[in-house]
């Protein structure tokens, strides 16, 4: 079955200012939409608000994934249906080494595939997390470091596509992955979406300002934000027409 989510005519708050003003849009695995707009529209309020971030209260409307409403649950609860986001400011944790988490992340993970299944000690998750590492161009050392404590902002993305990798999510939310990264980071980066979504069918829906990303996670919907809704979709062509005339007549 095709996992898909479903966003129905979404309101939201923080603070008692209202942010989001009726947004729908659905994201079926194997899908990729990108959302752009101008700053303060709400696009990373919106992939806050599906994954369950508590500084925003939904007034109105419905998250459903696989028709099954999420606005009840907590962010953990999200995750474990297969929702996957990837923060646009990694935080740090210190005293949490990056080997560790992950560790009790992918166990966790483990454990809503399969109860029964034997949870991995660190030395034995070290083995199966290298490779992937490598394809990361993530160096082995970082596993004994405390998460994203001393990173780069490439570092901690590739660390966050890397959680990705190890989870397989259904549908993952890419918030600004794409911000400070060098065009080598990028590539590496995109290059971890697009094989797992080759090997998973994985859908995406990417939040970005800028261009560059698509030009390696190609969309098939990009949608602009504005003042809180959705207020115009197109095509892959559509974020080049974007790039050319800004957002301003839209």
């Amino acid at each position: 079955m095709t996992a898909k989510l479903s966003i129905l005519n979404l309101k939201n708050k923080a603070a008692d200012l209202e942010i989001l003003h009726g947004v729908n849009l659905e994201v079926k695995q194997g899908e990729v939409h990108c959302i752009m707009g101008p700053n303060g529209s709400g696009k990373s309020t919106l992939v806050n608000t599906v994954m369950g971030h508590p500084a925003y209260e939904v007034t109105d409307g419905d998250i459903l994934f696989d028709d099954e409403s999420l606005i009840e649950l907590e962010s953990y609860e999200r995750a474990r249906k297969g929702l996957f986001l990837a923060f646009q400011y990694p935080k740090e944790i210190a005293g949490v080494t990056m080997l560790n988490f992950l560790t009790a992340a992918y166990n966790a993970h483990l454990s809503v595939k399969d109860p029964e299944a034997r949870q991995l000690k660190a030395f034995r998750f070290r083995k199966l997390v290298l490779p992937e590492m490598e394809k990361l161009k993530i160096k082995p050392e970082f596993l004994d470091r405390f998460l994203n404590q001393g990173f780069s902002g490439g570092e901690k993305k590739k660390a966050e596509i890397l959680q990705m990798r190890l989870l397989q999510p259904k549908i993952a939310l890419l918030d600004e992955t794409d911000s400070g990264l060098d065009v080598d980071a990028l590539r590496i980066v995109s290059d971890g979406v697009n094989e797992l979504k080759k090997e998973t069918g994985m859908g995406v829906l990417i939040v970005t300002h800028y261009n560059r990303i698509l030009e390696y996670v190609q969309p098939d919907f990009v949608h602009v934000m504005k003042k809180g809704k959705i207020v115009k979709s197109g095509g892959r062509d559509f974020a080049h027409e974007l790039e050319q005339t800004g957002y301003e007549n839209i």
